[in-house]
């Protein structure tokens, strides 16, 4: 039941709610995401499946403007939940920090993505003679202990501007 749920909610979002596609696929996150974009498209087409769902919405523009909107708020409610399971994890972090406490676990773990990435570098540079799916696995692994490296700063320093930016227009969106 859930895939169906998820296939169908995938394709409501492509079509009347692109930037949701995220939060749908690329966590554990996505069948809670897909049930309730499900449930919206359900409860404002009045169907019972997200297929006729898709169906109404596509014979009924003033339904896809009220489905737009509902998922605009949904969005803006994934991405408060979101920025606040990141403030608590900075909180705990600073609130170490004041204690004088050092985040062990954090450091061991960033210690040990860089580890791994220097290690992948290694085989690379000193086994050149490997075969190209050997060459492969490791640069797969090479490209997500970089994922994680960049996931730390991303943490630390926050990712960009227009990250600052977003978290500003949250905030704002929130009161």
């Amino acid at each position: 039941m859930a895939p169906l749920i998820i296939a169908g909610a995938i394709k409501l979002a492509e079509e009347f709610a692109p930037s949701l596609i995220k939060s749908l696929t690329g966590s554990d996150k996505a069948a809670d995401v897909a049930g309730k974009v499900v449930e919206v498209a359900q409860a404002i087409t009045g169907t019972g499946t997200p297929y006729e769902a898709l169906s109404a919405l596509k014979a009924d523009p003033n339904k896809v403007l009220e489905f737009k909107q509902a998922m605009s708020t949904l969005e803006v409610d994934i991405l408060r939940v979101e920025l606040a399971d990141l403030a608590d994890a900075r909180k705990r972090d600073s609130d170490l920090a004041k204690a004088g406490m050092i985040n062990y676990r954090a450091n061991a773990l960033a210690a040990g993505a860089c580890a791994l990435v220097v290690f992948c570098l290694a085989i690379m540079v000193w086994r050149s003679g490997l075969d190209n799916d050997a060459k492969a696995v490791i640069t797969l692994i090479l490209g997500r202990a970089l994922g994680w490296i960049e996931q730390v700063f991303s943490f630390e320093f926050g990712t960009n501007r227009t990250s600052r930016s977003k978290d500003n227009t949250i905030d704002r969106l929130a009161k």
